[in-house]
């Protein structure tokens, strides 16, 4: 399979677990979040899945144009550190878990250096 489709398939997954995750929040999770005082650390998870599931669809797009490793790093990178500053929030918030807090930083790194590997890219090719 293409990366490219990889990536598209992976950005929807992404998109659709958010707005799911986002209901299961406000709905089913909403006492619960209140009473452990983590609504505003599931409400971050939230926003940065969605954040970086148009991330990821936006380098499916440009991964085509642009195939070089870096634009691939950054598709790696925006999967990988989704899954751990989004997910360890997810499980902080839901099961109050504090190490988990621990692992969010992980993923923080790992989407700046998403970005910063799409920073390249523009720079590399001359993307005005």
């Amino acid at each position: 399979m293409h990366e490219g489709r990889r990536l598209v398939i992976l950005g929807a997954l992404f998109g659709m677990v958010g707005v799911l995750m986002g209901a299961f929040g406000a709905h089913a999770l909403e006492e619960l979040l209140k009473a452990n005082g983590r609504q505003s650390v599931y409400d971050t998870a939230v926003q940065y899945q969605f954040i970086h599931a148009l991330a990821i669809l936006f380098v499916s797009s440009a991964i085509r144009r642009w195939p070089g490793g870096l634009t691939r790093a950054s598709g790696i990178l925006f999967v990988v550190g989704t899954v751990f500053f989004s997910g360890s929030l997810y499980i902080l918030a839901i099961f109050n878990v504090p190490f988990m807090g621990a692992i969010a930083p992980i993923g923080g790194v790992a989407l700046v250096l998403g970005w910063l590997c799409l920073i390249l890219t523009a720079w590399q090719n001359n993307i005005a």
